[in-house]
């Protein structure tokens, strides 16, 4: 069985796609606002029409601990995967719906979960770990989960299939670019270290959610700014990032906005991006740093692909690595190598494929 349909939720979204054995999307289904329910006519029709004589695979965003690969759904996985809800409030509740809905309208097909956090399962104990209580650790479960494991893993695989070179012999920083974002340190094809941590709050300026923040000013906010837990949460989720730096009329994160913006002449635009290629850039040399060295930089995800400038701009400072990005190659928005031939680390820009990743593992759970 080689036809996959994979079933990608998002926290207010749904996109299905079927996959042939060569994972080329033979047909798909878009629902910008899905509000979860398994009898949406739309769904139910395509899965019916599509999902027979496949397997079904399904995008989950949290795995804790307890997921650290893909797995055929039961009743008691799917009991495990609700548990995980208030560790992905938003993502989770949406997933469950989900693979509830395929497996009533295909009961007799196969239903694999595969989660973004299992690929960085693989981190070692001084990346995963975070220097609180040991009781905390230890009775909460805390640690450094990372995220968008399935766009790394296959950005990692694709990158290394470009290269001609064998996944196990490379030293990849794979750059997540989104309006979520993080970077991986994929070491001979394991994920060593990340940027997004307990939370996809961690590491990287992003769209809406700020990254990295010293935990003394979130705590200063509580006791001395006025601001309530739910305040603090909704603003680091949904205006902080690009959003809060360029506080823009519109409120837009969007990088587009934010270039455009910067471009007219908007000085908060501009710092805004200048922070965000600061964070970037930062990062990916501690991604290097934590593999000791590298050979090849993947940039993925919507402004990975289809902003030039910014990547340009993140290579930029980052020559004391052997990074250089060729200016003629770099328009190059899928698949292609854009770095200076001369230059001692490769550099990719690759189109992100969860998609493709899901359906692989998929195929693997039922071989």
């Amino acid at each position: 069985m080689s036809r996959v349909v994979v079933v990608n939720a998002g926290s207010a979204s749904l996109k299905v796609s079927v996959l042939d054995d060569d994972d080329v999307v033979t047909d798909s289904l878009e629902l910008d606002h899905w509000d979860g329910n398994p009898d949406h006519r739309d769904l139910a029709a395509f899965l019916r029409e599509r999902g027979n004589g496949a397997v079904v695979g399904h995008r989950v965003v949290h795995g804790g601990g307890r997921f650290t690969g893909p797995v055929l759904v039961d009743e008691a996985v799917l009991a495990e995967i609700v548990a995980l809800t208030d560790l992905a409030p938003l993502h989770q509740p949406r997933a469950v719906a989900a693979i509830n809905a395929a497996r009533r309208i295909l009961p007799g097909v196969p239903a694999v979960a595969c989660f973004d956090t299992a690929f960085h399962a693989t981190l070692p104990p001084a990346a995963a770990r975070y220097a609180l209580p040991a009781d905390w650790n230890d009775r909460f479960g805390l640690r450094r989960y990372g995220f968008h494991g399935l766009s790394h893993a296959y950005a990692a695989r694709r990158a290394a299939e470009l290269l001609c070179r064998e996944l196990s012999d490379l030293r990849i920083v794979s750059c997540h670019l989104g309006g979520g974002a993080s970077l991986a340190a994929v070491m001979h094809g394991v994920s060593v270290d990340t940027t997004m941590g307990f939370t996809p709050l961690e590491g990287l300026v992003m769209a809406t959610r700020s990254g990295s923040v010293d935990p003394g000013l979130l705590v200063w906010l509580l006791q001395h700014g006025g601001l309530s837990i739910d305040d603090l949460s909704a603003r680091l989720e949904r205006s902080s990032g690009l959003a809060g730096l360029a506080d823009l009329p519109d409120g837009s994160g969007d990088m587009r906005d934010v270039r455009a913006a910067a471009d007219r002449g908007s000085a908060t635009a501009q710092l805004a991006i200048e922070v965000y290629v600061h964070r970037l850039r930062r990062e990916i040399a501690a991604m290097a740093a934590a593999m000791s060295g590298l050979d090849a930089v993947v940039f993925t995800g919507g402004i990975g692909e289809h902003h030039p400038r910014v990547r340009a701009e993140a290579a930029a400072g980052l020559g004391f690595l052997g990074i250089s990005i060729d200016s003629a190659r770099n328009g190059a928005t899928t698949d292609a190598e854009i770095g200076n031939p001369a230059a001692a680390v490769r550099t990719l820009v690759i189109t992100a494929r969860e998609d493709a990743e899901i359906a692989r593992q998929a195929r693997g759970v039922i071989a």
